[in-house]
């Protein structure tokens, strides 16, 4: 493993809502489209080329009773139609009641994590948690969980066969698992307000923080 190419403390984040420009929120209940881009800051000193760390893609979707987020879901996006069908009550559009009992109360709404991509020079470093937990808190205002499906057939153009894509399935679990998701039949849920959630966007600091362990 090389070295950092920058302070991972001056890594900020982007958040940026992606939607066509005649959408309004007073017409579409459709789910909100955000963008999050981990950048190290212009004040700190980094090559150019690795100033870009990763990005995130999530989904924002309504937990209403009067519709049903599955009638908001395009034909194509299976994923959050997977979602849809594992979490909630089909028939009152909020979560299946054995979930909801283990959620915070909040603000219904939820956060998908459809994506997520690290840059290869920062790979390595026990970065991905905490990026995706860090992102996924500032959202815990306003939505009571986050939730992520894995299978390895999101892998298999980038594995050289089914067992390497199923063993990336692993590794990504036991990611999700050390952040605060815990498995609810086929998807990975995370109560925002859950304190592991916060203890692992904090982590980078005991690391690499002035008191921390790695300079």
């Amino acid at each position: 493993m090389g070295d950092l190419p920058a302070n991972p403390l001056a890594i900020e984040l982007t958040l940026a809502n992606r939607e066509l420009w005649w959408q309004t929120k007073d017409t579409e209940d459709r789910p909100e489209y955000w963008k999050v881009s981990a950048d190290v800051w212009d004040l700190e000193v980094c090559p150019d080329e690795h100033r870009h760390v990763g990005d995130l893609w999530l989904a924002v979707a309504e937990l209403n009773p009067d519709r049903c987020f599955l009638d908001m879901i395009e034909p194509e996006q299976w994923v959050l139609e997977l979602i849809a069908e594992t979490v909630l009550d089909l028939a009152s559009g909020t979560l299946v009641s054995e979930l909801d009992d283990q959620i915070s109360d909040g603000v219904p709404r939820m956060v998908i994590l459809s994506r997520f991509q690290l840059d290869e020079v920062w790979r390595g470093f026990g970065l991905a948690g905490p990026l995706i937990a860090s992102t996924l808190e500032r959202f815990s205002n306003t939505a009571r969980l986050g939730v992520c499906h894995v299978s390895p057939a999101y892998f298999m153009q980038e594995c050289p066969d089914r067992i390497s894509a199923e063993l990336t399935c692993v590794r990504l679990g036991e990611l999700l698992g050390r952040v605060g998701f815990h498995l609810w039949k086929d998807v990975h849920v995370v109560d925002l307000r859950d304190r592991a959630l916060i203890d692992a966007g904090l982590e980078p600091l005991q690391r690499w923080g002035p008191c921390g362990g790695q300079q």
